[in-house]
């Protein structure tokens, strides 16, 4: 479905760091059509069975369209979603009419009532503009959580990012034939690094292409580590959602299952 103030003769996108979430939300599904949103929502479900209490209020933030709330909804989960653009609530809404969805930054949200579970998918804690602005955010979700609450989410070790290296996938949709590309970039110091996500359309012959960079924290493990460490029992496991592995200390990706203290 195309997002009805989406122009295709717009070729390159360059005015703001989230131009892309809040033009092309009609287009967010497609992009992440080879993710396993099942997979992903049974592993943290299995978490929360390991780690956290009983409970069952959720709250997922930077939930973009409502994909990993749908299956914690349909376990017997009272779920509700997060994010900072309404493009991407509105769809959420449509895929999730159970659910409540917030327009909030999670850098520094409420929430009525103590939750027993909070998610964070797809790399989104480092969404967070800068190490501060993710120090409030643990600190808010923290706050958020009842005794014996967890908070699940992935990470990239910024030491371990390699440039350049692109997950691609393609398919046809309506009239026109898709190519999206992602990939992270980190120039080896500071707190920032860049997510690089790239969008071509194919049709009638005719290609249009369009680039966004998106600004994102950058943060080693140890750091995070540290930053979780006042308000959590934090467990590291290897960035597998079939099989729950405890990190191997060197890979760059990871999930992280904190248990509020």
């Amino acid at each position: 479905m195309q997002h009805p103030n989406f122009d295709w003769s717009i070729d390159l996108i360059t005015a703001s760091s989230n131009a892309l979430y809040t033009d092309l939300s009609g287009y967010y599904n497609l992009m992440c059509a080879d993710i396993d949103y099942l997979a992903q929502s049974e592993c943290i479900r299995r978490m929360h069975q390991l780690f956290g209490n009983s409970g069952k209020h959720h709250l997922d933030l930077a939930c973009g369209t409502g994909p990993h709330i749908r299956h914690f909804i349909d376990n017997g989960y009272q779920s509700r979603g997060l994010d900072i653009n309404q493009p991407m609530l509105d769809l959420a809404k449509l895929h999730c009419p159970e659910a409540d969805f917030s327009l909030q930054d999670m850098c520094n949200f409420e929430v009525d009532g103590e939750l027993d579970l909070i998610t964070c998918f797809l790399y989104s804690i480092h969404y967070s503009d800068g190490i501060a602005k993710l120090s409030e955010c643990i600190a808010s979700v923290h706050s958020a959580l009842s005794e014996g609450g967890i908070f699940c989410f992935n990470a990239v070790e910024k030491k371990m990012i390699i440039n350049n290296s692109f997950i691609r996938h393609s398919l046809a949709h309506e009239s026109g034939h898709f190519t999206f590309s992602s990939g992270w970039d980190y120039c080896g110091s500071g707190e920032r690094q860049s997510l690089k996500i790239s969008i071509e359309k194919t049709q009638d012959l005719i290609t249009h292409s369009w680039q966004d960079v998106h600004p994102m924290v950058a943060i080693s493990f140890d750091e995070l580590q540290q930053l979780l460490a006042p308000y959590f029992e934090v467990h590291i496991f290897e960035h597998d959602y079939d099989k729950i592995i405890p990190w191997d200390g060197h890979s760059g990706n990871a999930i992280f299952t904190c248990v509020k203290i």
